[in-house]
């Protein structure tokens, strides 16, 4: 079966607050995942797609907040929308501190909650798209010779080649085919676009001496 382009998971433990997410949002096109529990969404698998999470505060078992911090802690980014009817000003900014995009009070609008979903989404899609970006340009730099990896943090930082030679212990010359090779294997056009690839994958740069 062909994945769905974007999924809203609902965590809530209240069934008709559930089904009433899930008519709301497929009502604008998009796929609906329901779960009672923080437990019971992370026993399940979820496909590799575009995705957001509504979340309920109060859950049995683990709470919103707390599930909220695991999902952190295991690097599992997925932007959340907290929905509470027992929310108070401190739950709320510990759930925006941790990277919440909204935290809705029940009752709340139907179009306060689809704009958030659609924001969370959009946001998911962006991470998405910066990660599939980032590993391209890392298996470009591992396809770099350990010389030509040792070149690329002074080449990016604007060292002259005649600099780039003194650092290494070669010639101008050497340095020149290195600095051609590694910008050909980088698919750069230019030193800024080599640059902006280096910071995506935190490869140091040289301080100009």
């Amino acid at each position: 079966m062909t994945a769905p382009a974007a999924i809203v998971f609902v965590v809530d433990d209240d069934p008709s607050v559930r089904r009433a997410i899930q008519r709301l949002v497929e009502s604008v096109g998009l796929h609906v995942e329901l779960f009672g529990s923080a437990t019971e969404f992370m026993n399940s698998s979820h496909p590799d797609v575009a995705s957001c999470l509504v979340l309920d505060i109060r859950l049995p078992g683990i709470s919103g907040l707390d599930f909220q911090r695991e999902l952190l802690k295991t690097k599992q980014e997925i932007p959340t929308i907290f929905i509470t009817a027992h929310g108070d000003i401190q739950m709320t900014v510990r759930a925006m501190k941790a990277g919440a995009v909204e935290f809705l009070t029940k009752p709340f609008r139907d179009q306060d909650l689809l704009d958030a979903i659609q924001i969370a989404l959009e946001r998911d899609r962006s991470r998405r798209q910066r990660e599939v970006e980032i590993n391209r340009v890392r298996e470009r730099f591992e396809s770099l010779t350990p010389r030509e990896r040792e070149v690329f943090p002074l080449v990016v930082s604007g060292l002259p080649n005649k600099q780039v030679a003194s650092e290494i212990g070669a010639t101008e010359a050497t340095v020149k085919v290195h600095r051609s090779q590694l910008m050909r294997k980088m698919g750069a056009d230019s030193l800024p676009e080599l640059v902006r690839m280096a910071q995506k994958i935190d490869i140091p740069i040289a301080v100009k001496r």
